[in-house]
């Protein structure tokens, strides 16, 4: 009987930005693009599975995973905690390998990112990293997805993140770090990305800064981002959040201190009149929904080489 469903190549997983190369992920970008305008009618997870565990709700992940799924030719099947034995304090590694018996790929949407890493060693079939507190690495290739159709696919345009070092800013600091492009990270004192991932950047010479102040941060940026002050798991932390916060709402006049062609961008859910006011979210320099719509085209591209192997790179 066969171990696992895997296909005959040697499968990988998607855990961070870094997993694939910069060439790789500009191929990622063109076959994502080739997807959103219709030019991409492969179906190759035909007769394949995806099985989505939440440990974390989404609607975003949720809905253009499993859309992105079925346009594949596959299916994609929704496992919470109350699906799951690992509700019920069944070990991570019996779970993965209990999956990769049934299903082509796994995508995990959870909190520690330590369970994403083991899960991904014990599951013998392509594990995708959904989110987890530490980096939300398919968000920010729909981003930057984004950047490149509505600023140009040539320049490295620099980026401004306003807010919290969280797992957004460090999947941020990933992407600047591969791709080339100029990162200026605001936080306020205590609330900065994790050390490892700013570290590792600048160490191999990637142009990432953190500062403390918005207006330095978003100088001669052409992208404004920010996300919610406190994720979830931090509902508890909003009011002390809120406090050291103040000071970093991307509004209109943040958004004018920026280049003239700035586009701000939102991983959403937002809250309006906290990070970001409605003026900037609901205006015309906002590009929020698009970006939204992207996580359905790069993650389309992402399971279809992973899961259905879906050549990247001429050989």
């Amino acid at each position: 009987m066969a171990a696992s469903l895997r296909s005959a190549r040697p499968h990988r997983d998607f855990l961070d930005i870094r997993d694939f190369t910069r060439d790789e992920t500009l191929a990622l970008f063109a076959l994502a693009e080739r997807m959103r305008t219709g030019t991409y009618r492969g179906t190759p997870m035909q007769g394949r599975a995806l099985a989505m565990l939440f440990m974390k709700a989404s609607t975003r992940t949720r809905v253009s995973f499993e859309v992105g799924a079925i346009q594949l030719g596959g299916s994609a099947h929704f496992l919470s905690p109350r699906d799951v034995q690992l509700g019920r304090g069944e070990p991570i590694a019996d779970t993965a390998r209990v999956l990769a018996r049934y299903v082509h790929g796994i995508m995990i949407r959870t909190f520690a990112h330590a369970d994403l890493v083991e899960l991904a060693e014990h599951a013998d079939v392509p594990v995708i990293n959904g989110l987890t507190d530490l980096s939300h690495p398919c968000q920010v290739l729909a981003d930057v997805l984004t950047i490149r159709q509505h600023l140009g696919a040539d320049d490295p345009h620099p980026v401004a993140w306003i807010g919290d070092g969280n797992n957004m800013a460090n999947a941020w600091i990933e992407a600047a770090a591969l791709l080339g492009f100029p990162l200026r990270l605001a936080c306020p004192d205590g609330f900065d990305p994790d050390a490892t991932y700013l570290a590792r950047a600048q160490g191999e010479g990637a142009d990432v800064q953190l500062v403390r102040d918005p207006r330095e941060a978003v100088r001669d940026a052409r992208v404004v981002t920010t996300d919610v002050w406190a994720s979830m798991g931090q509902e508890d932390e909003q009011l002390v959040r809120a406090r050291a916060f103040a000071g970093y709402t991307v509004d209109e006049q943040l958004m004018a201190a920026a280049a003239d062609d700035a586009i701000f961008l939102h991983c959403l859910p937002a809250h309006r009149g906290e990070e970001v006011t409605a003026s900037v979210i609901d205006g015309p320099q906002s590009r929020v929904w698009d970006e939204a719509e992207n996580r359905l085209h790069i993650q389309k591209a992402i399971m279809a080489v992973l899961i259905g192997d879906e050549p990247l790179l001429d050989d």
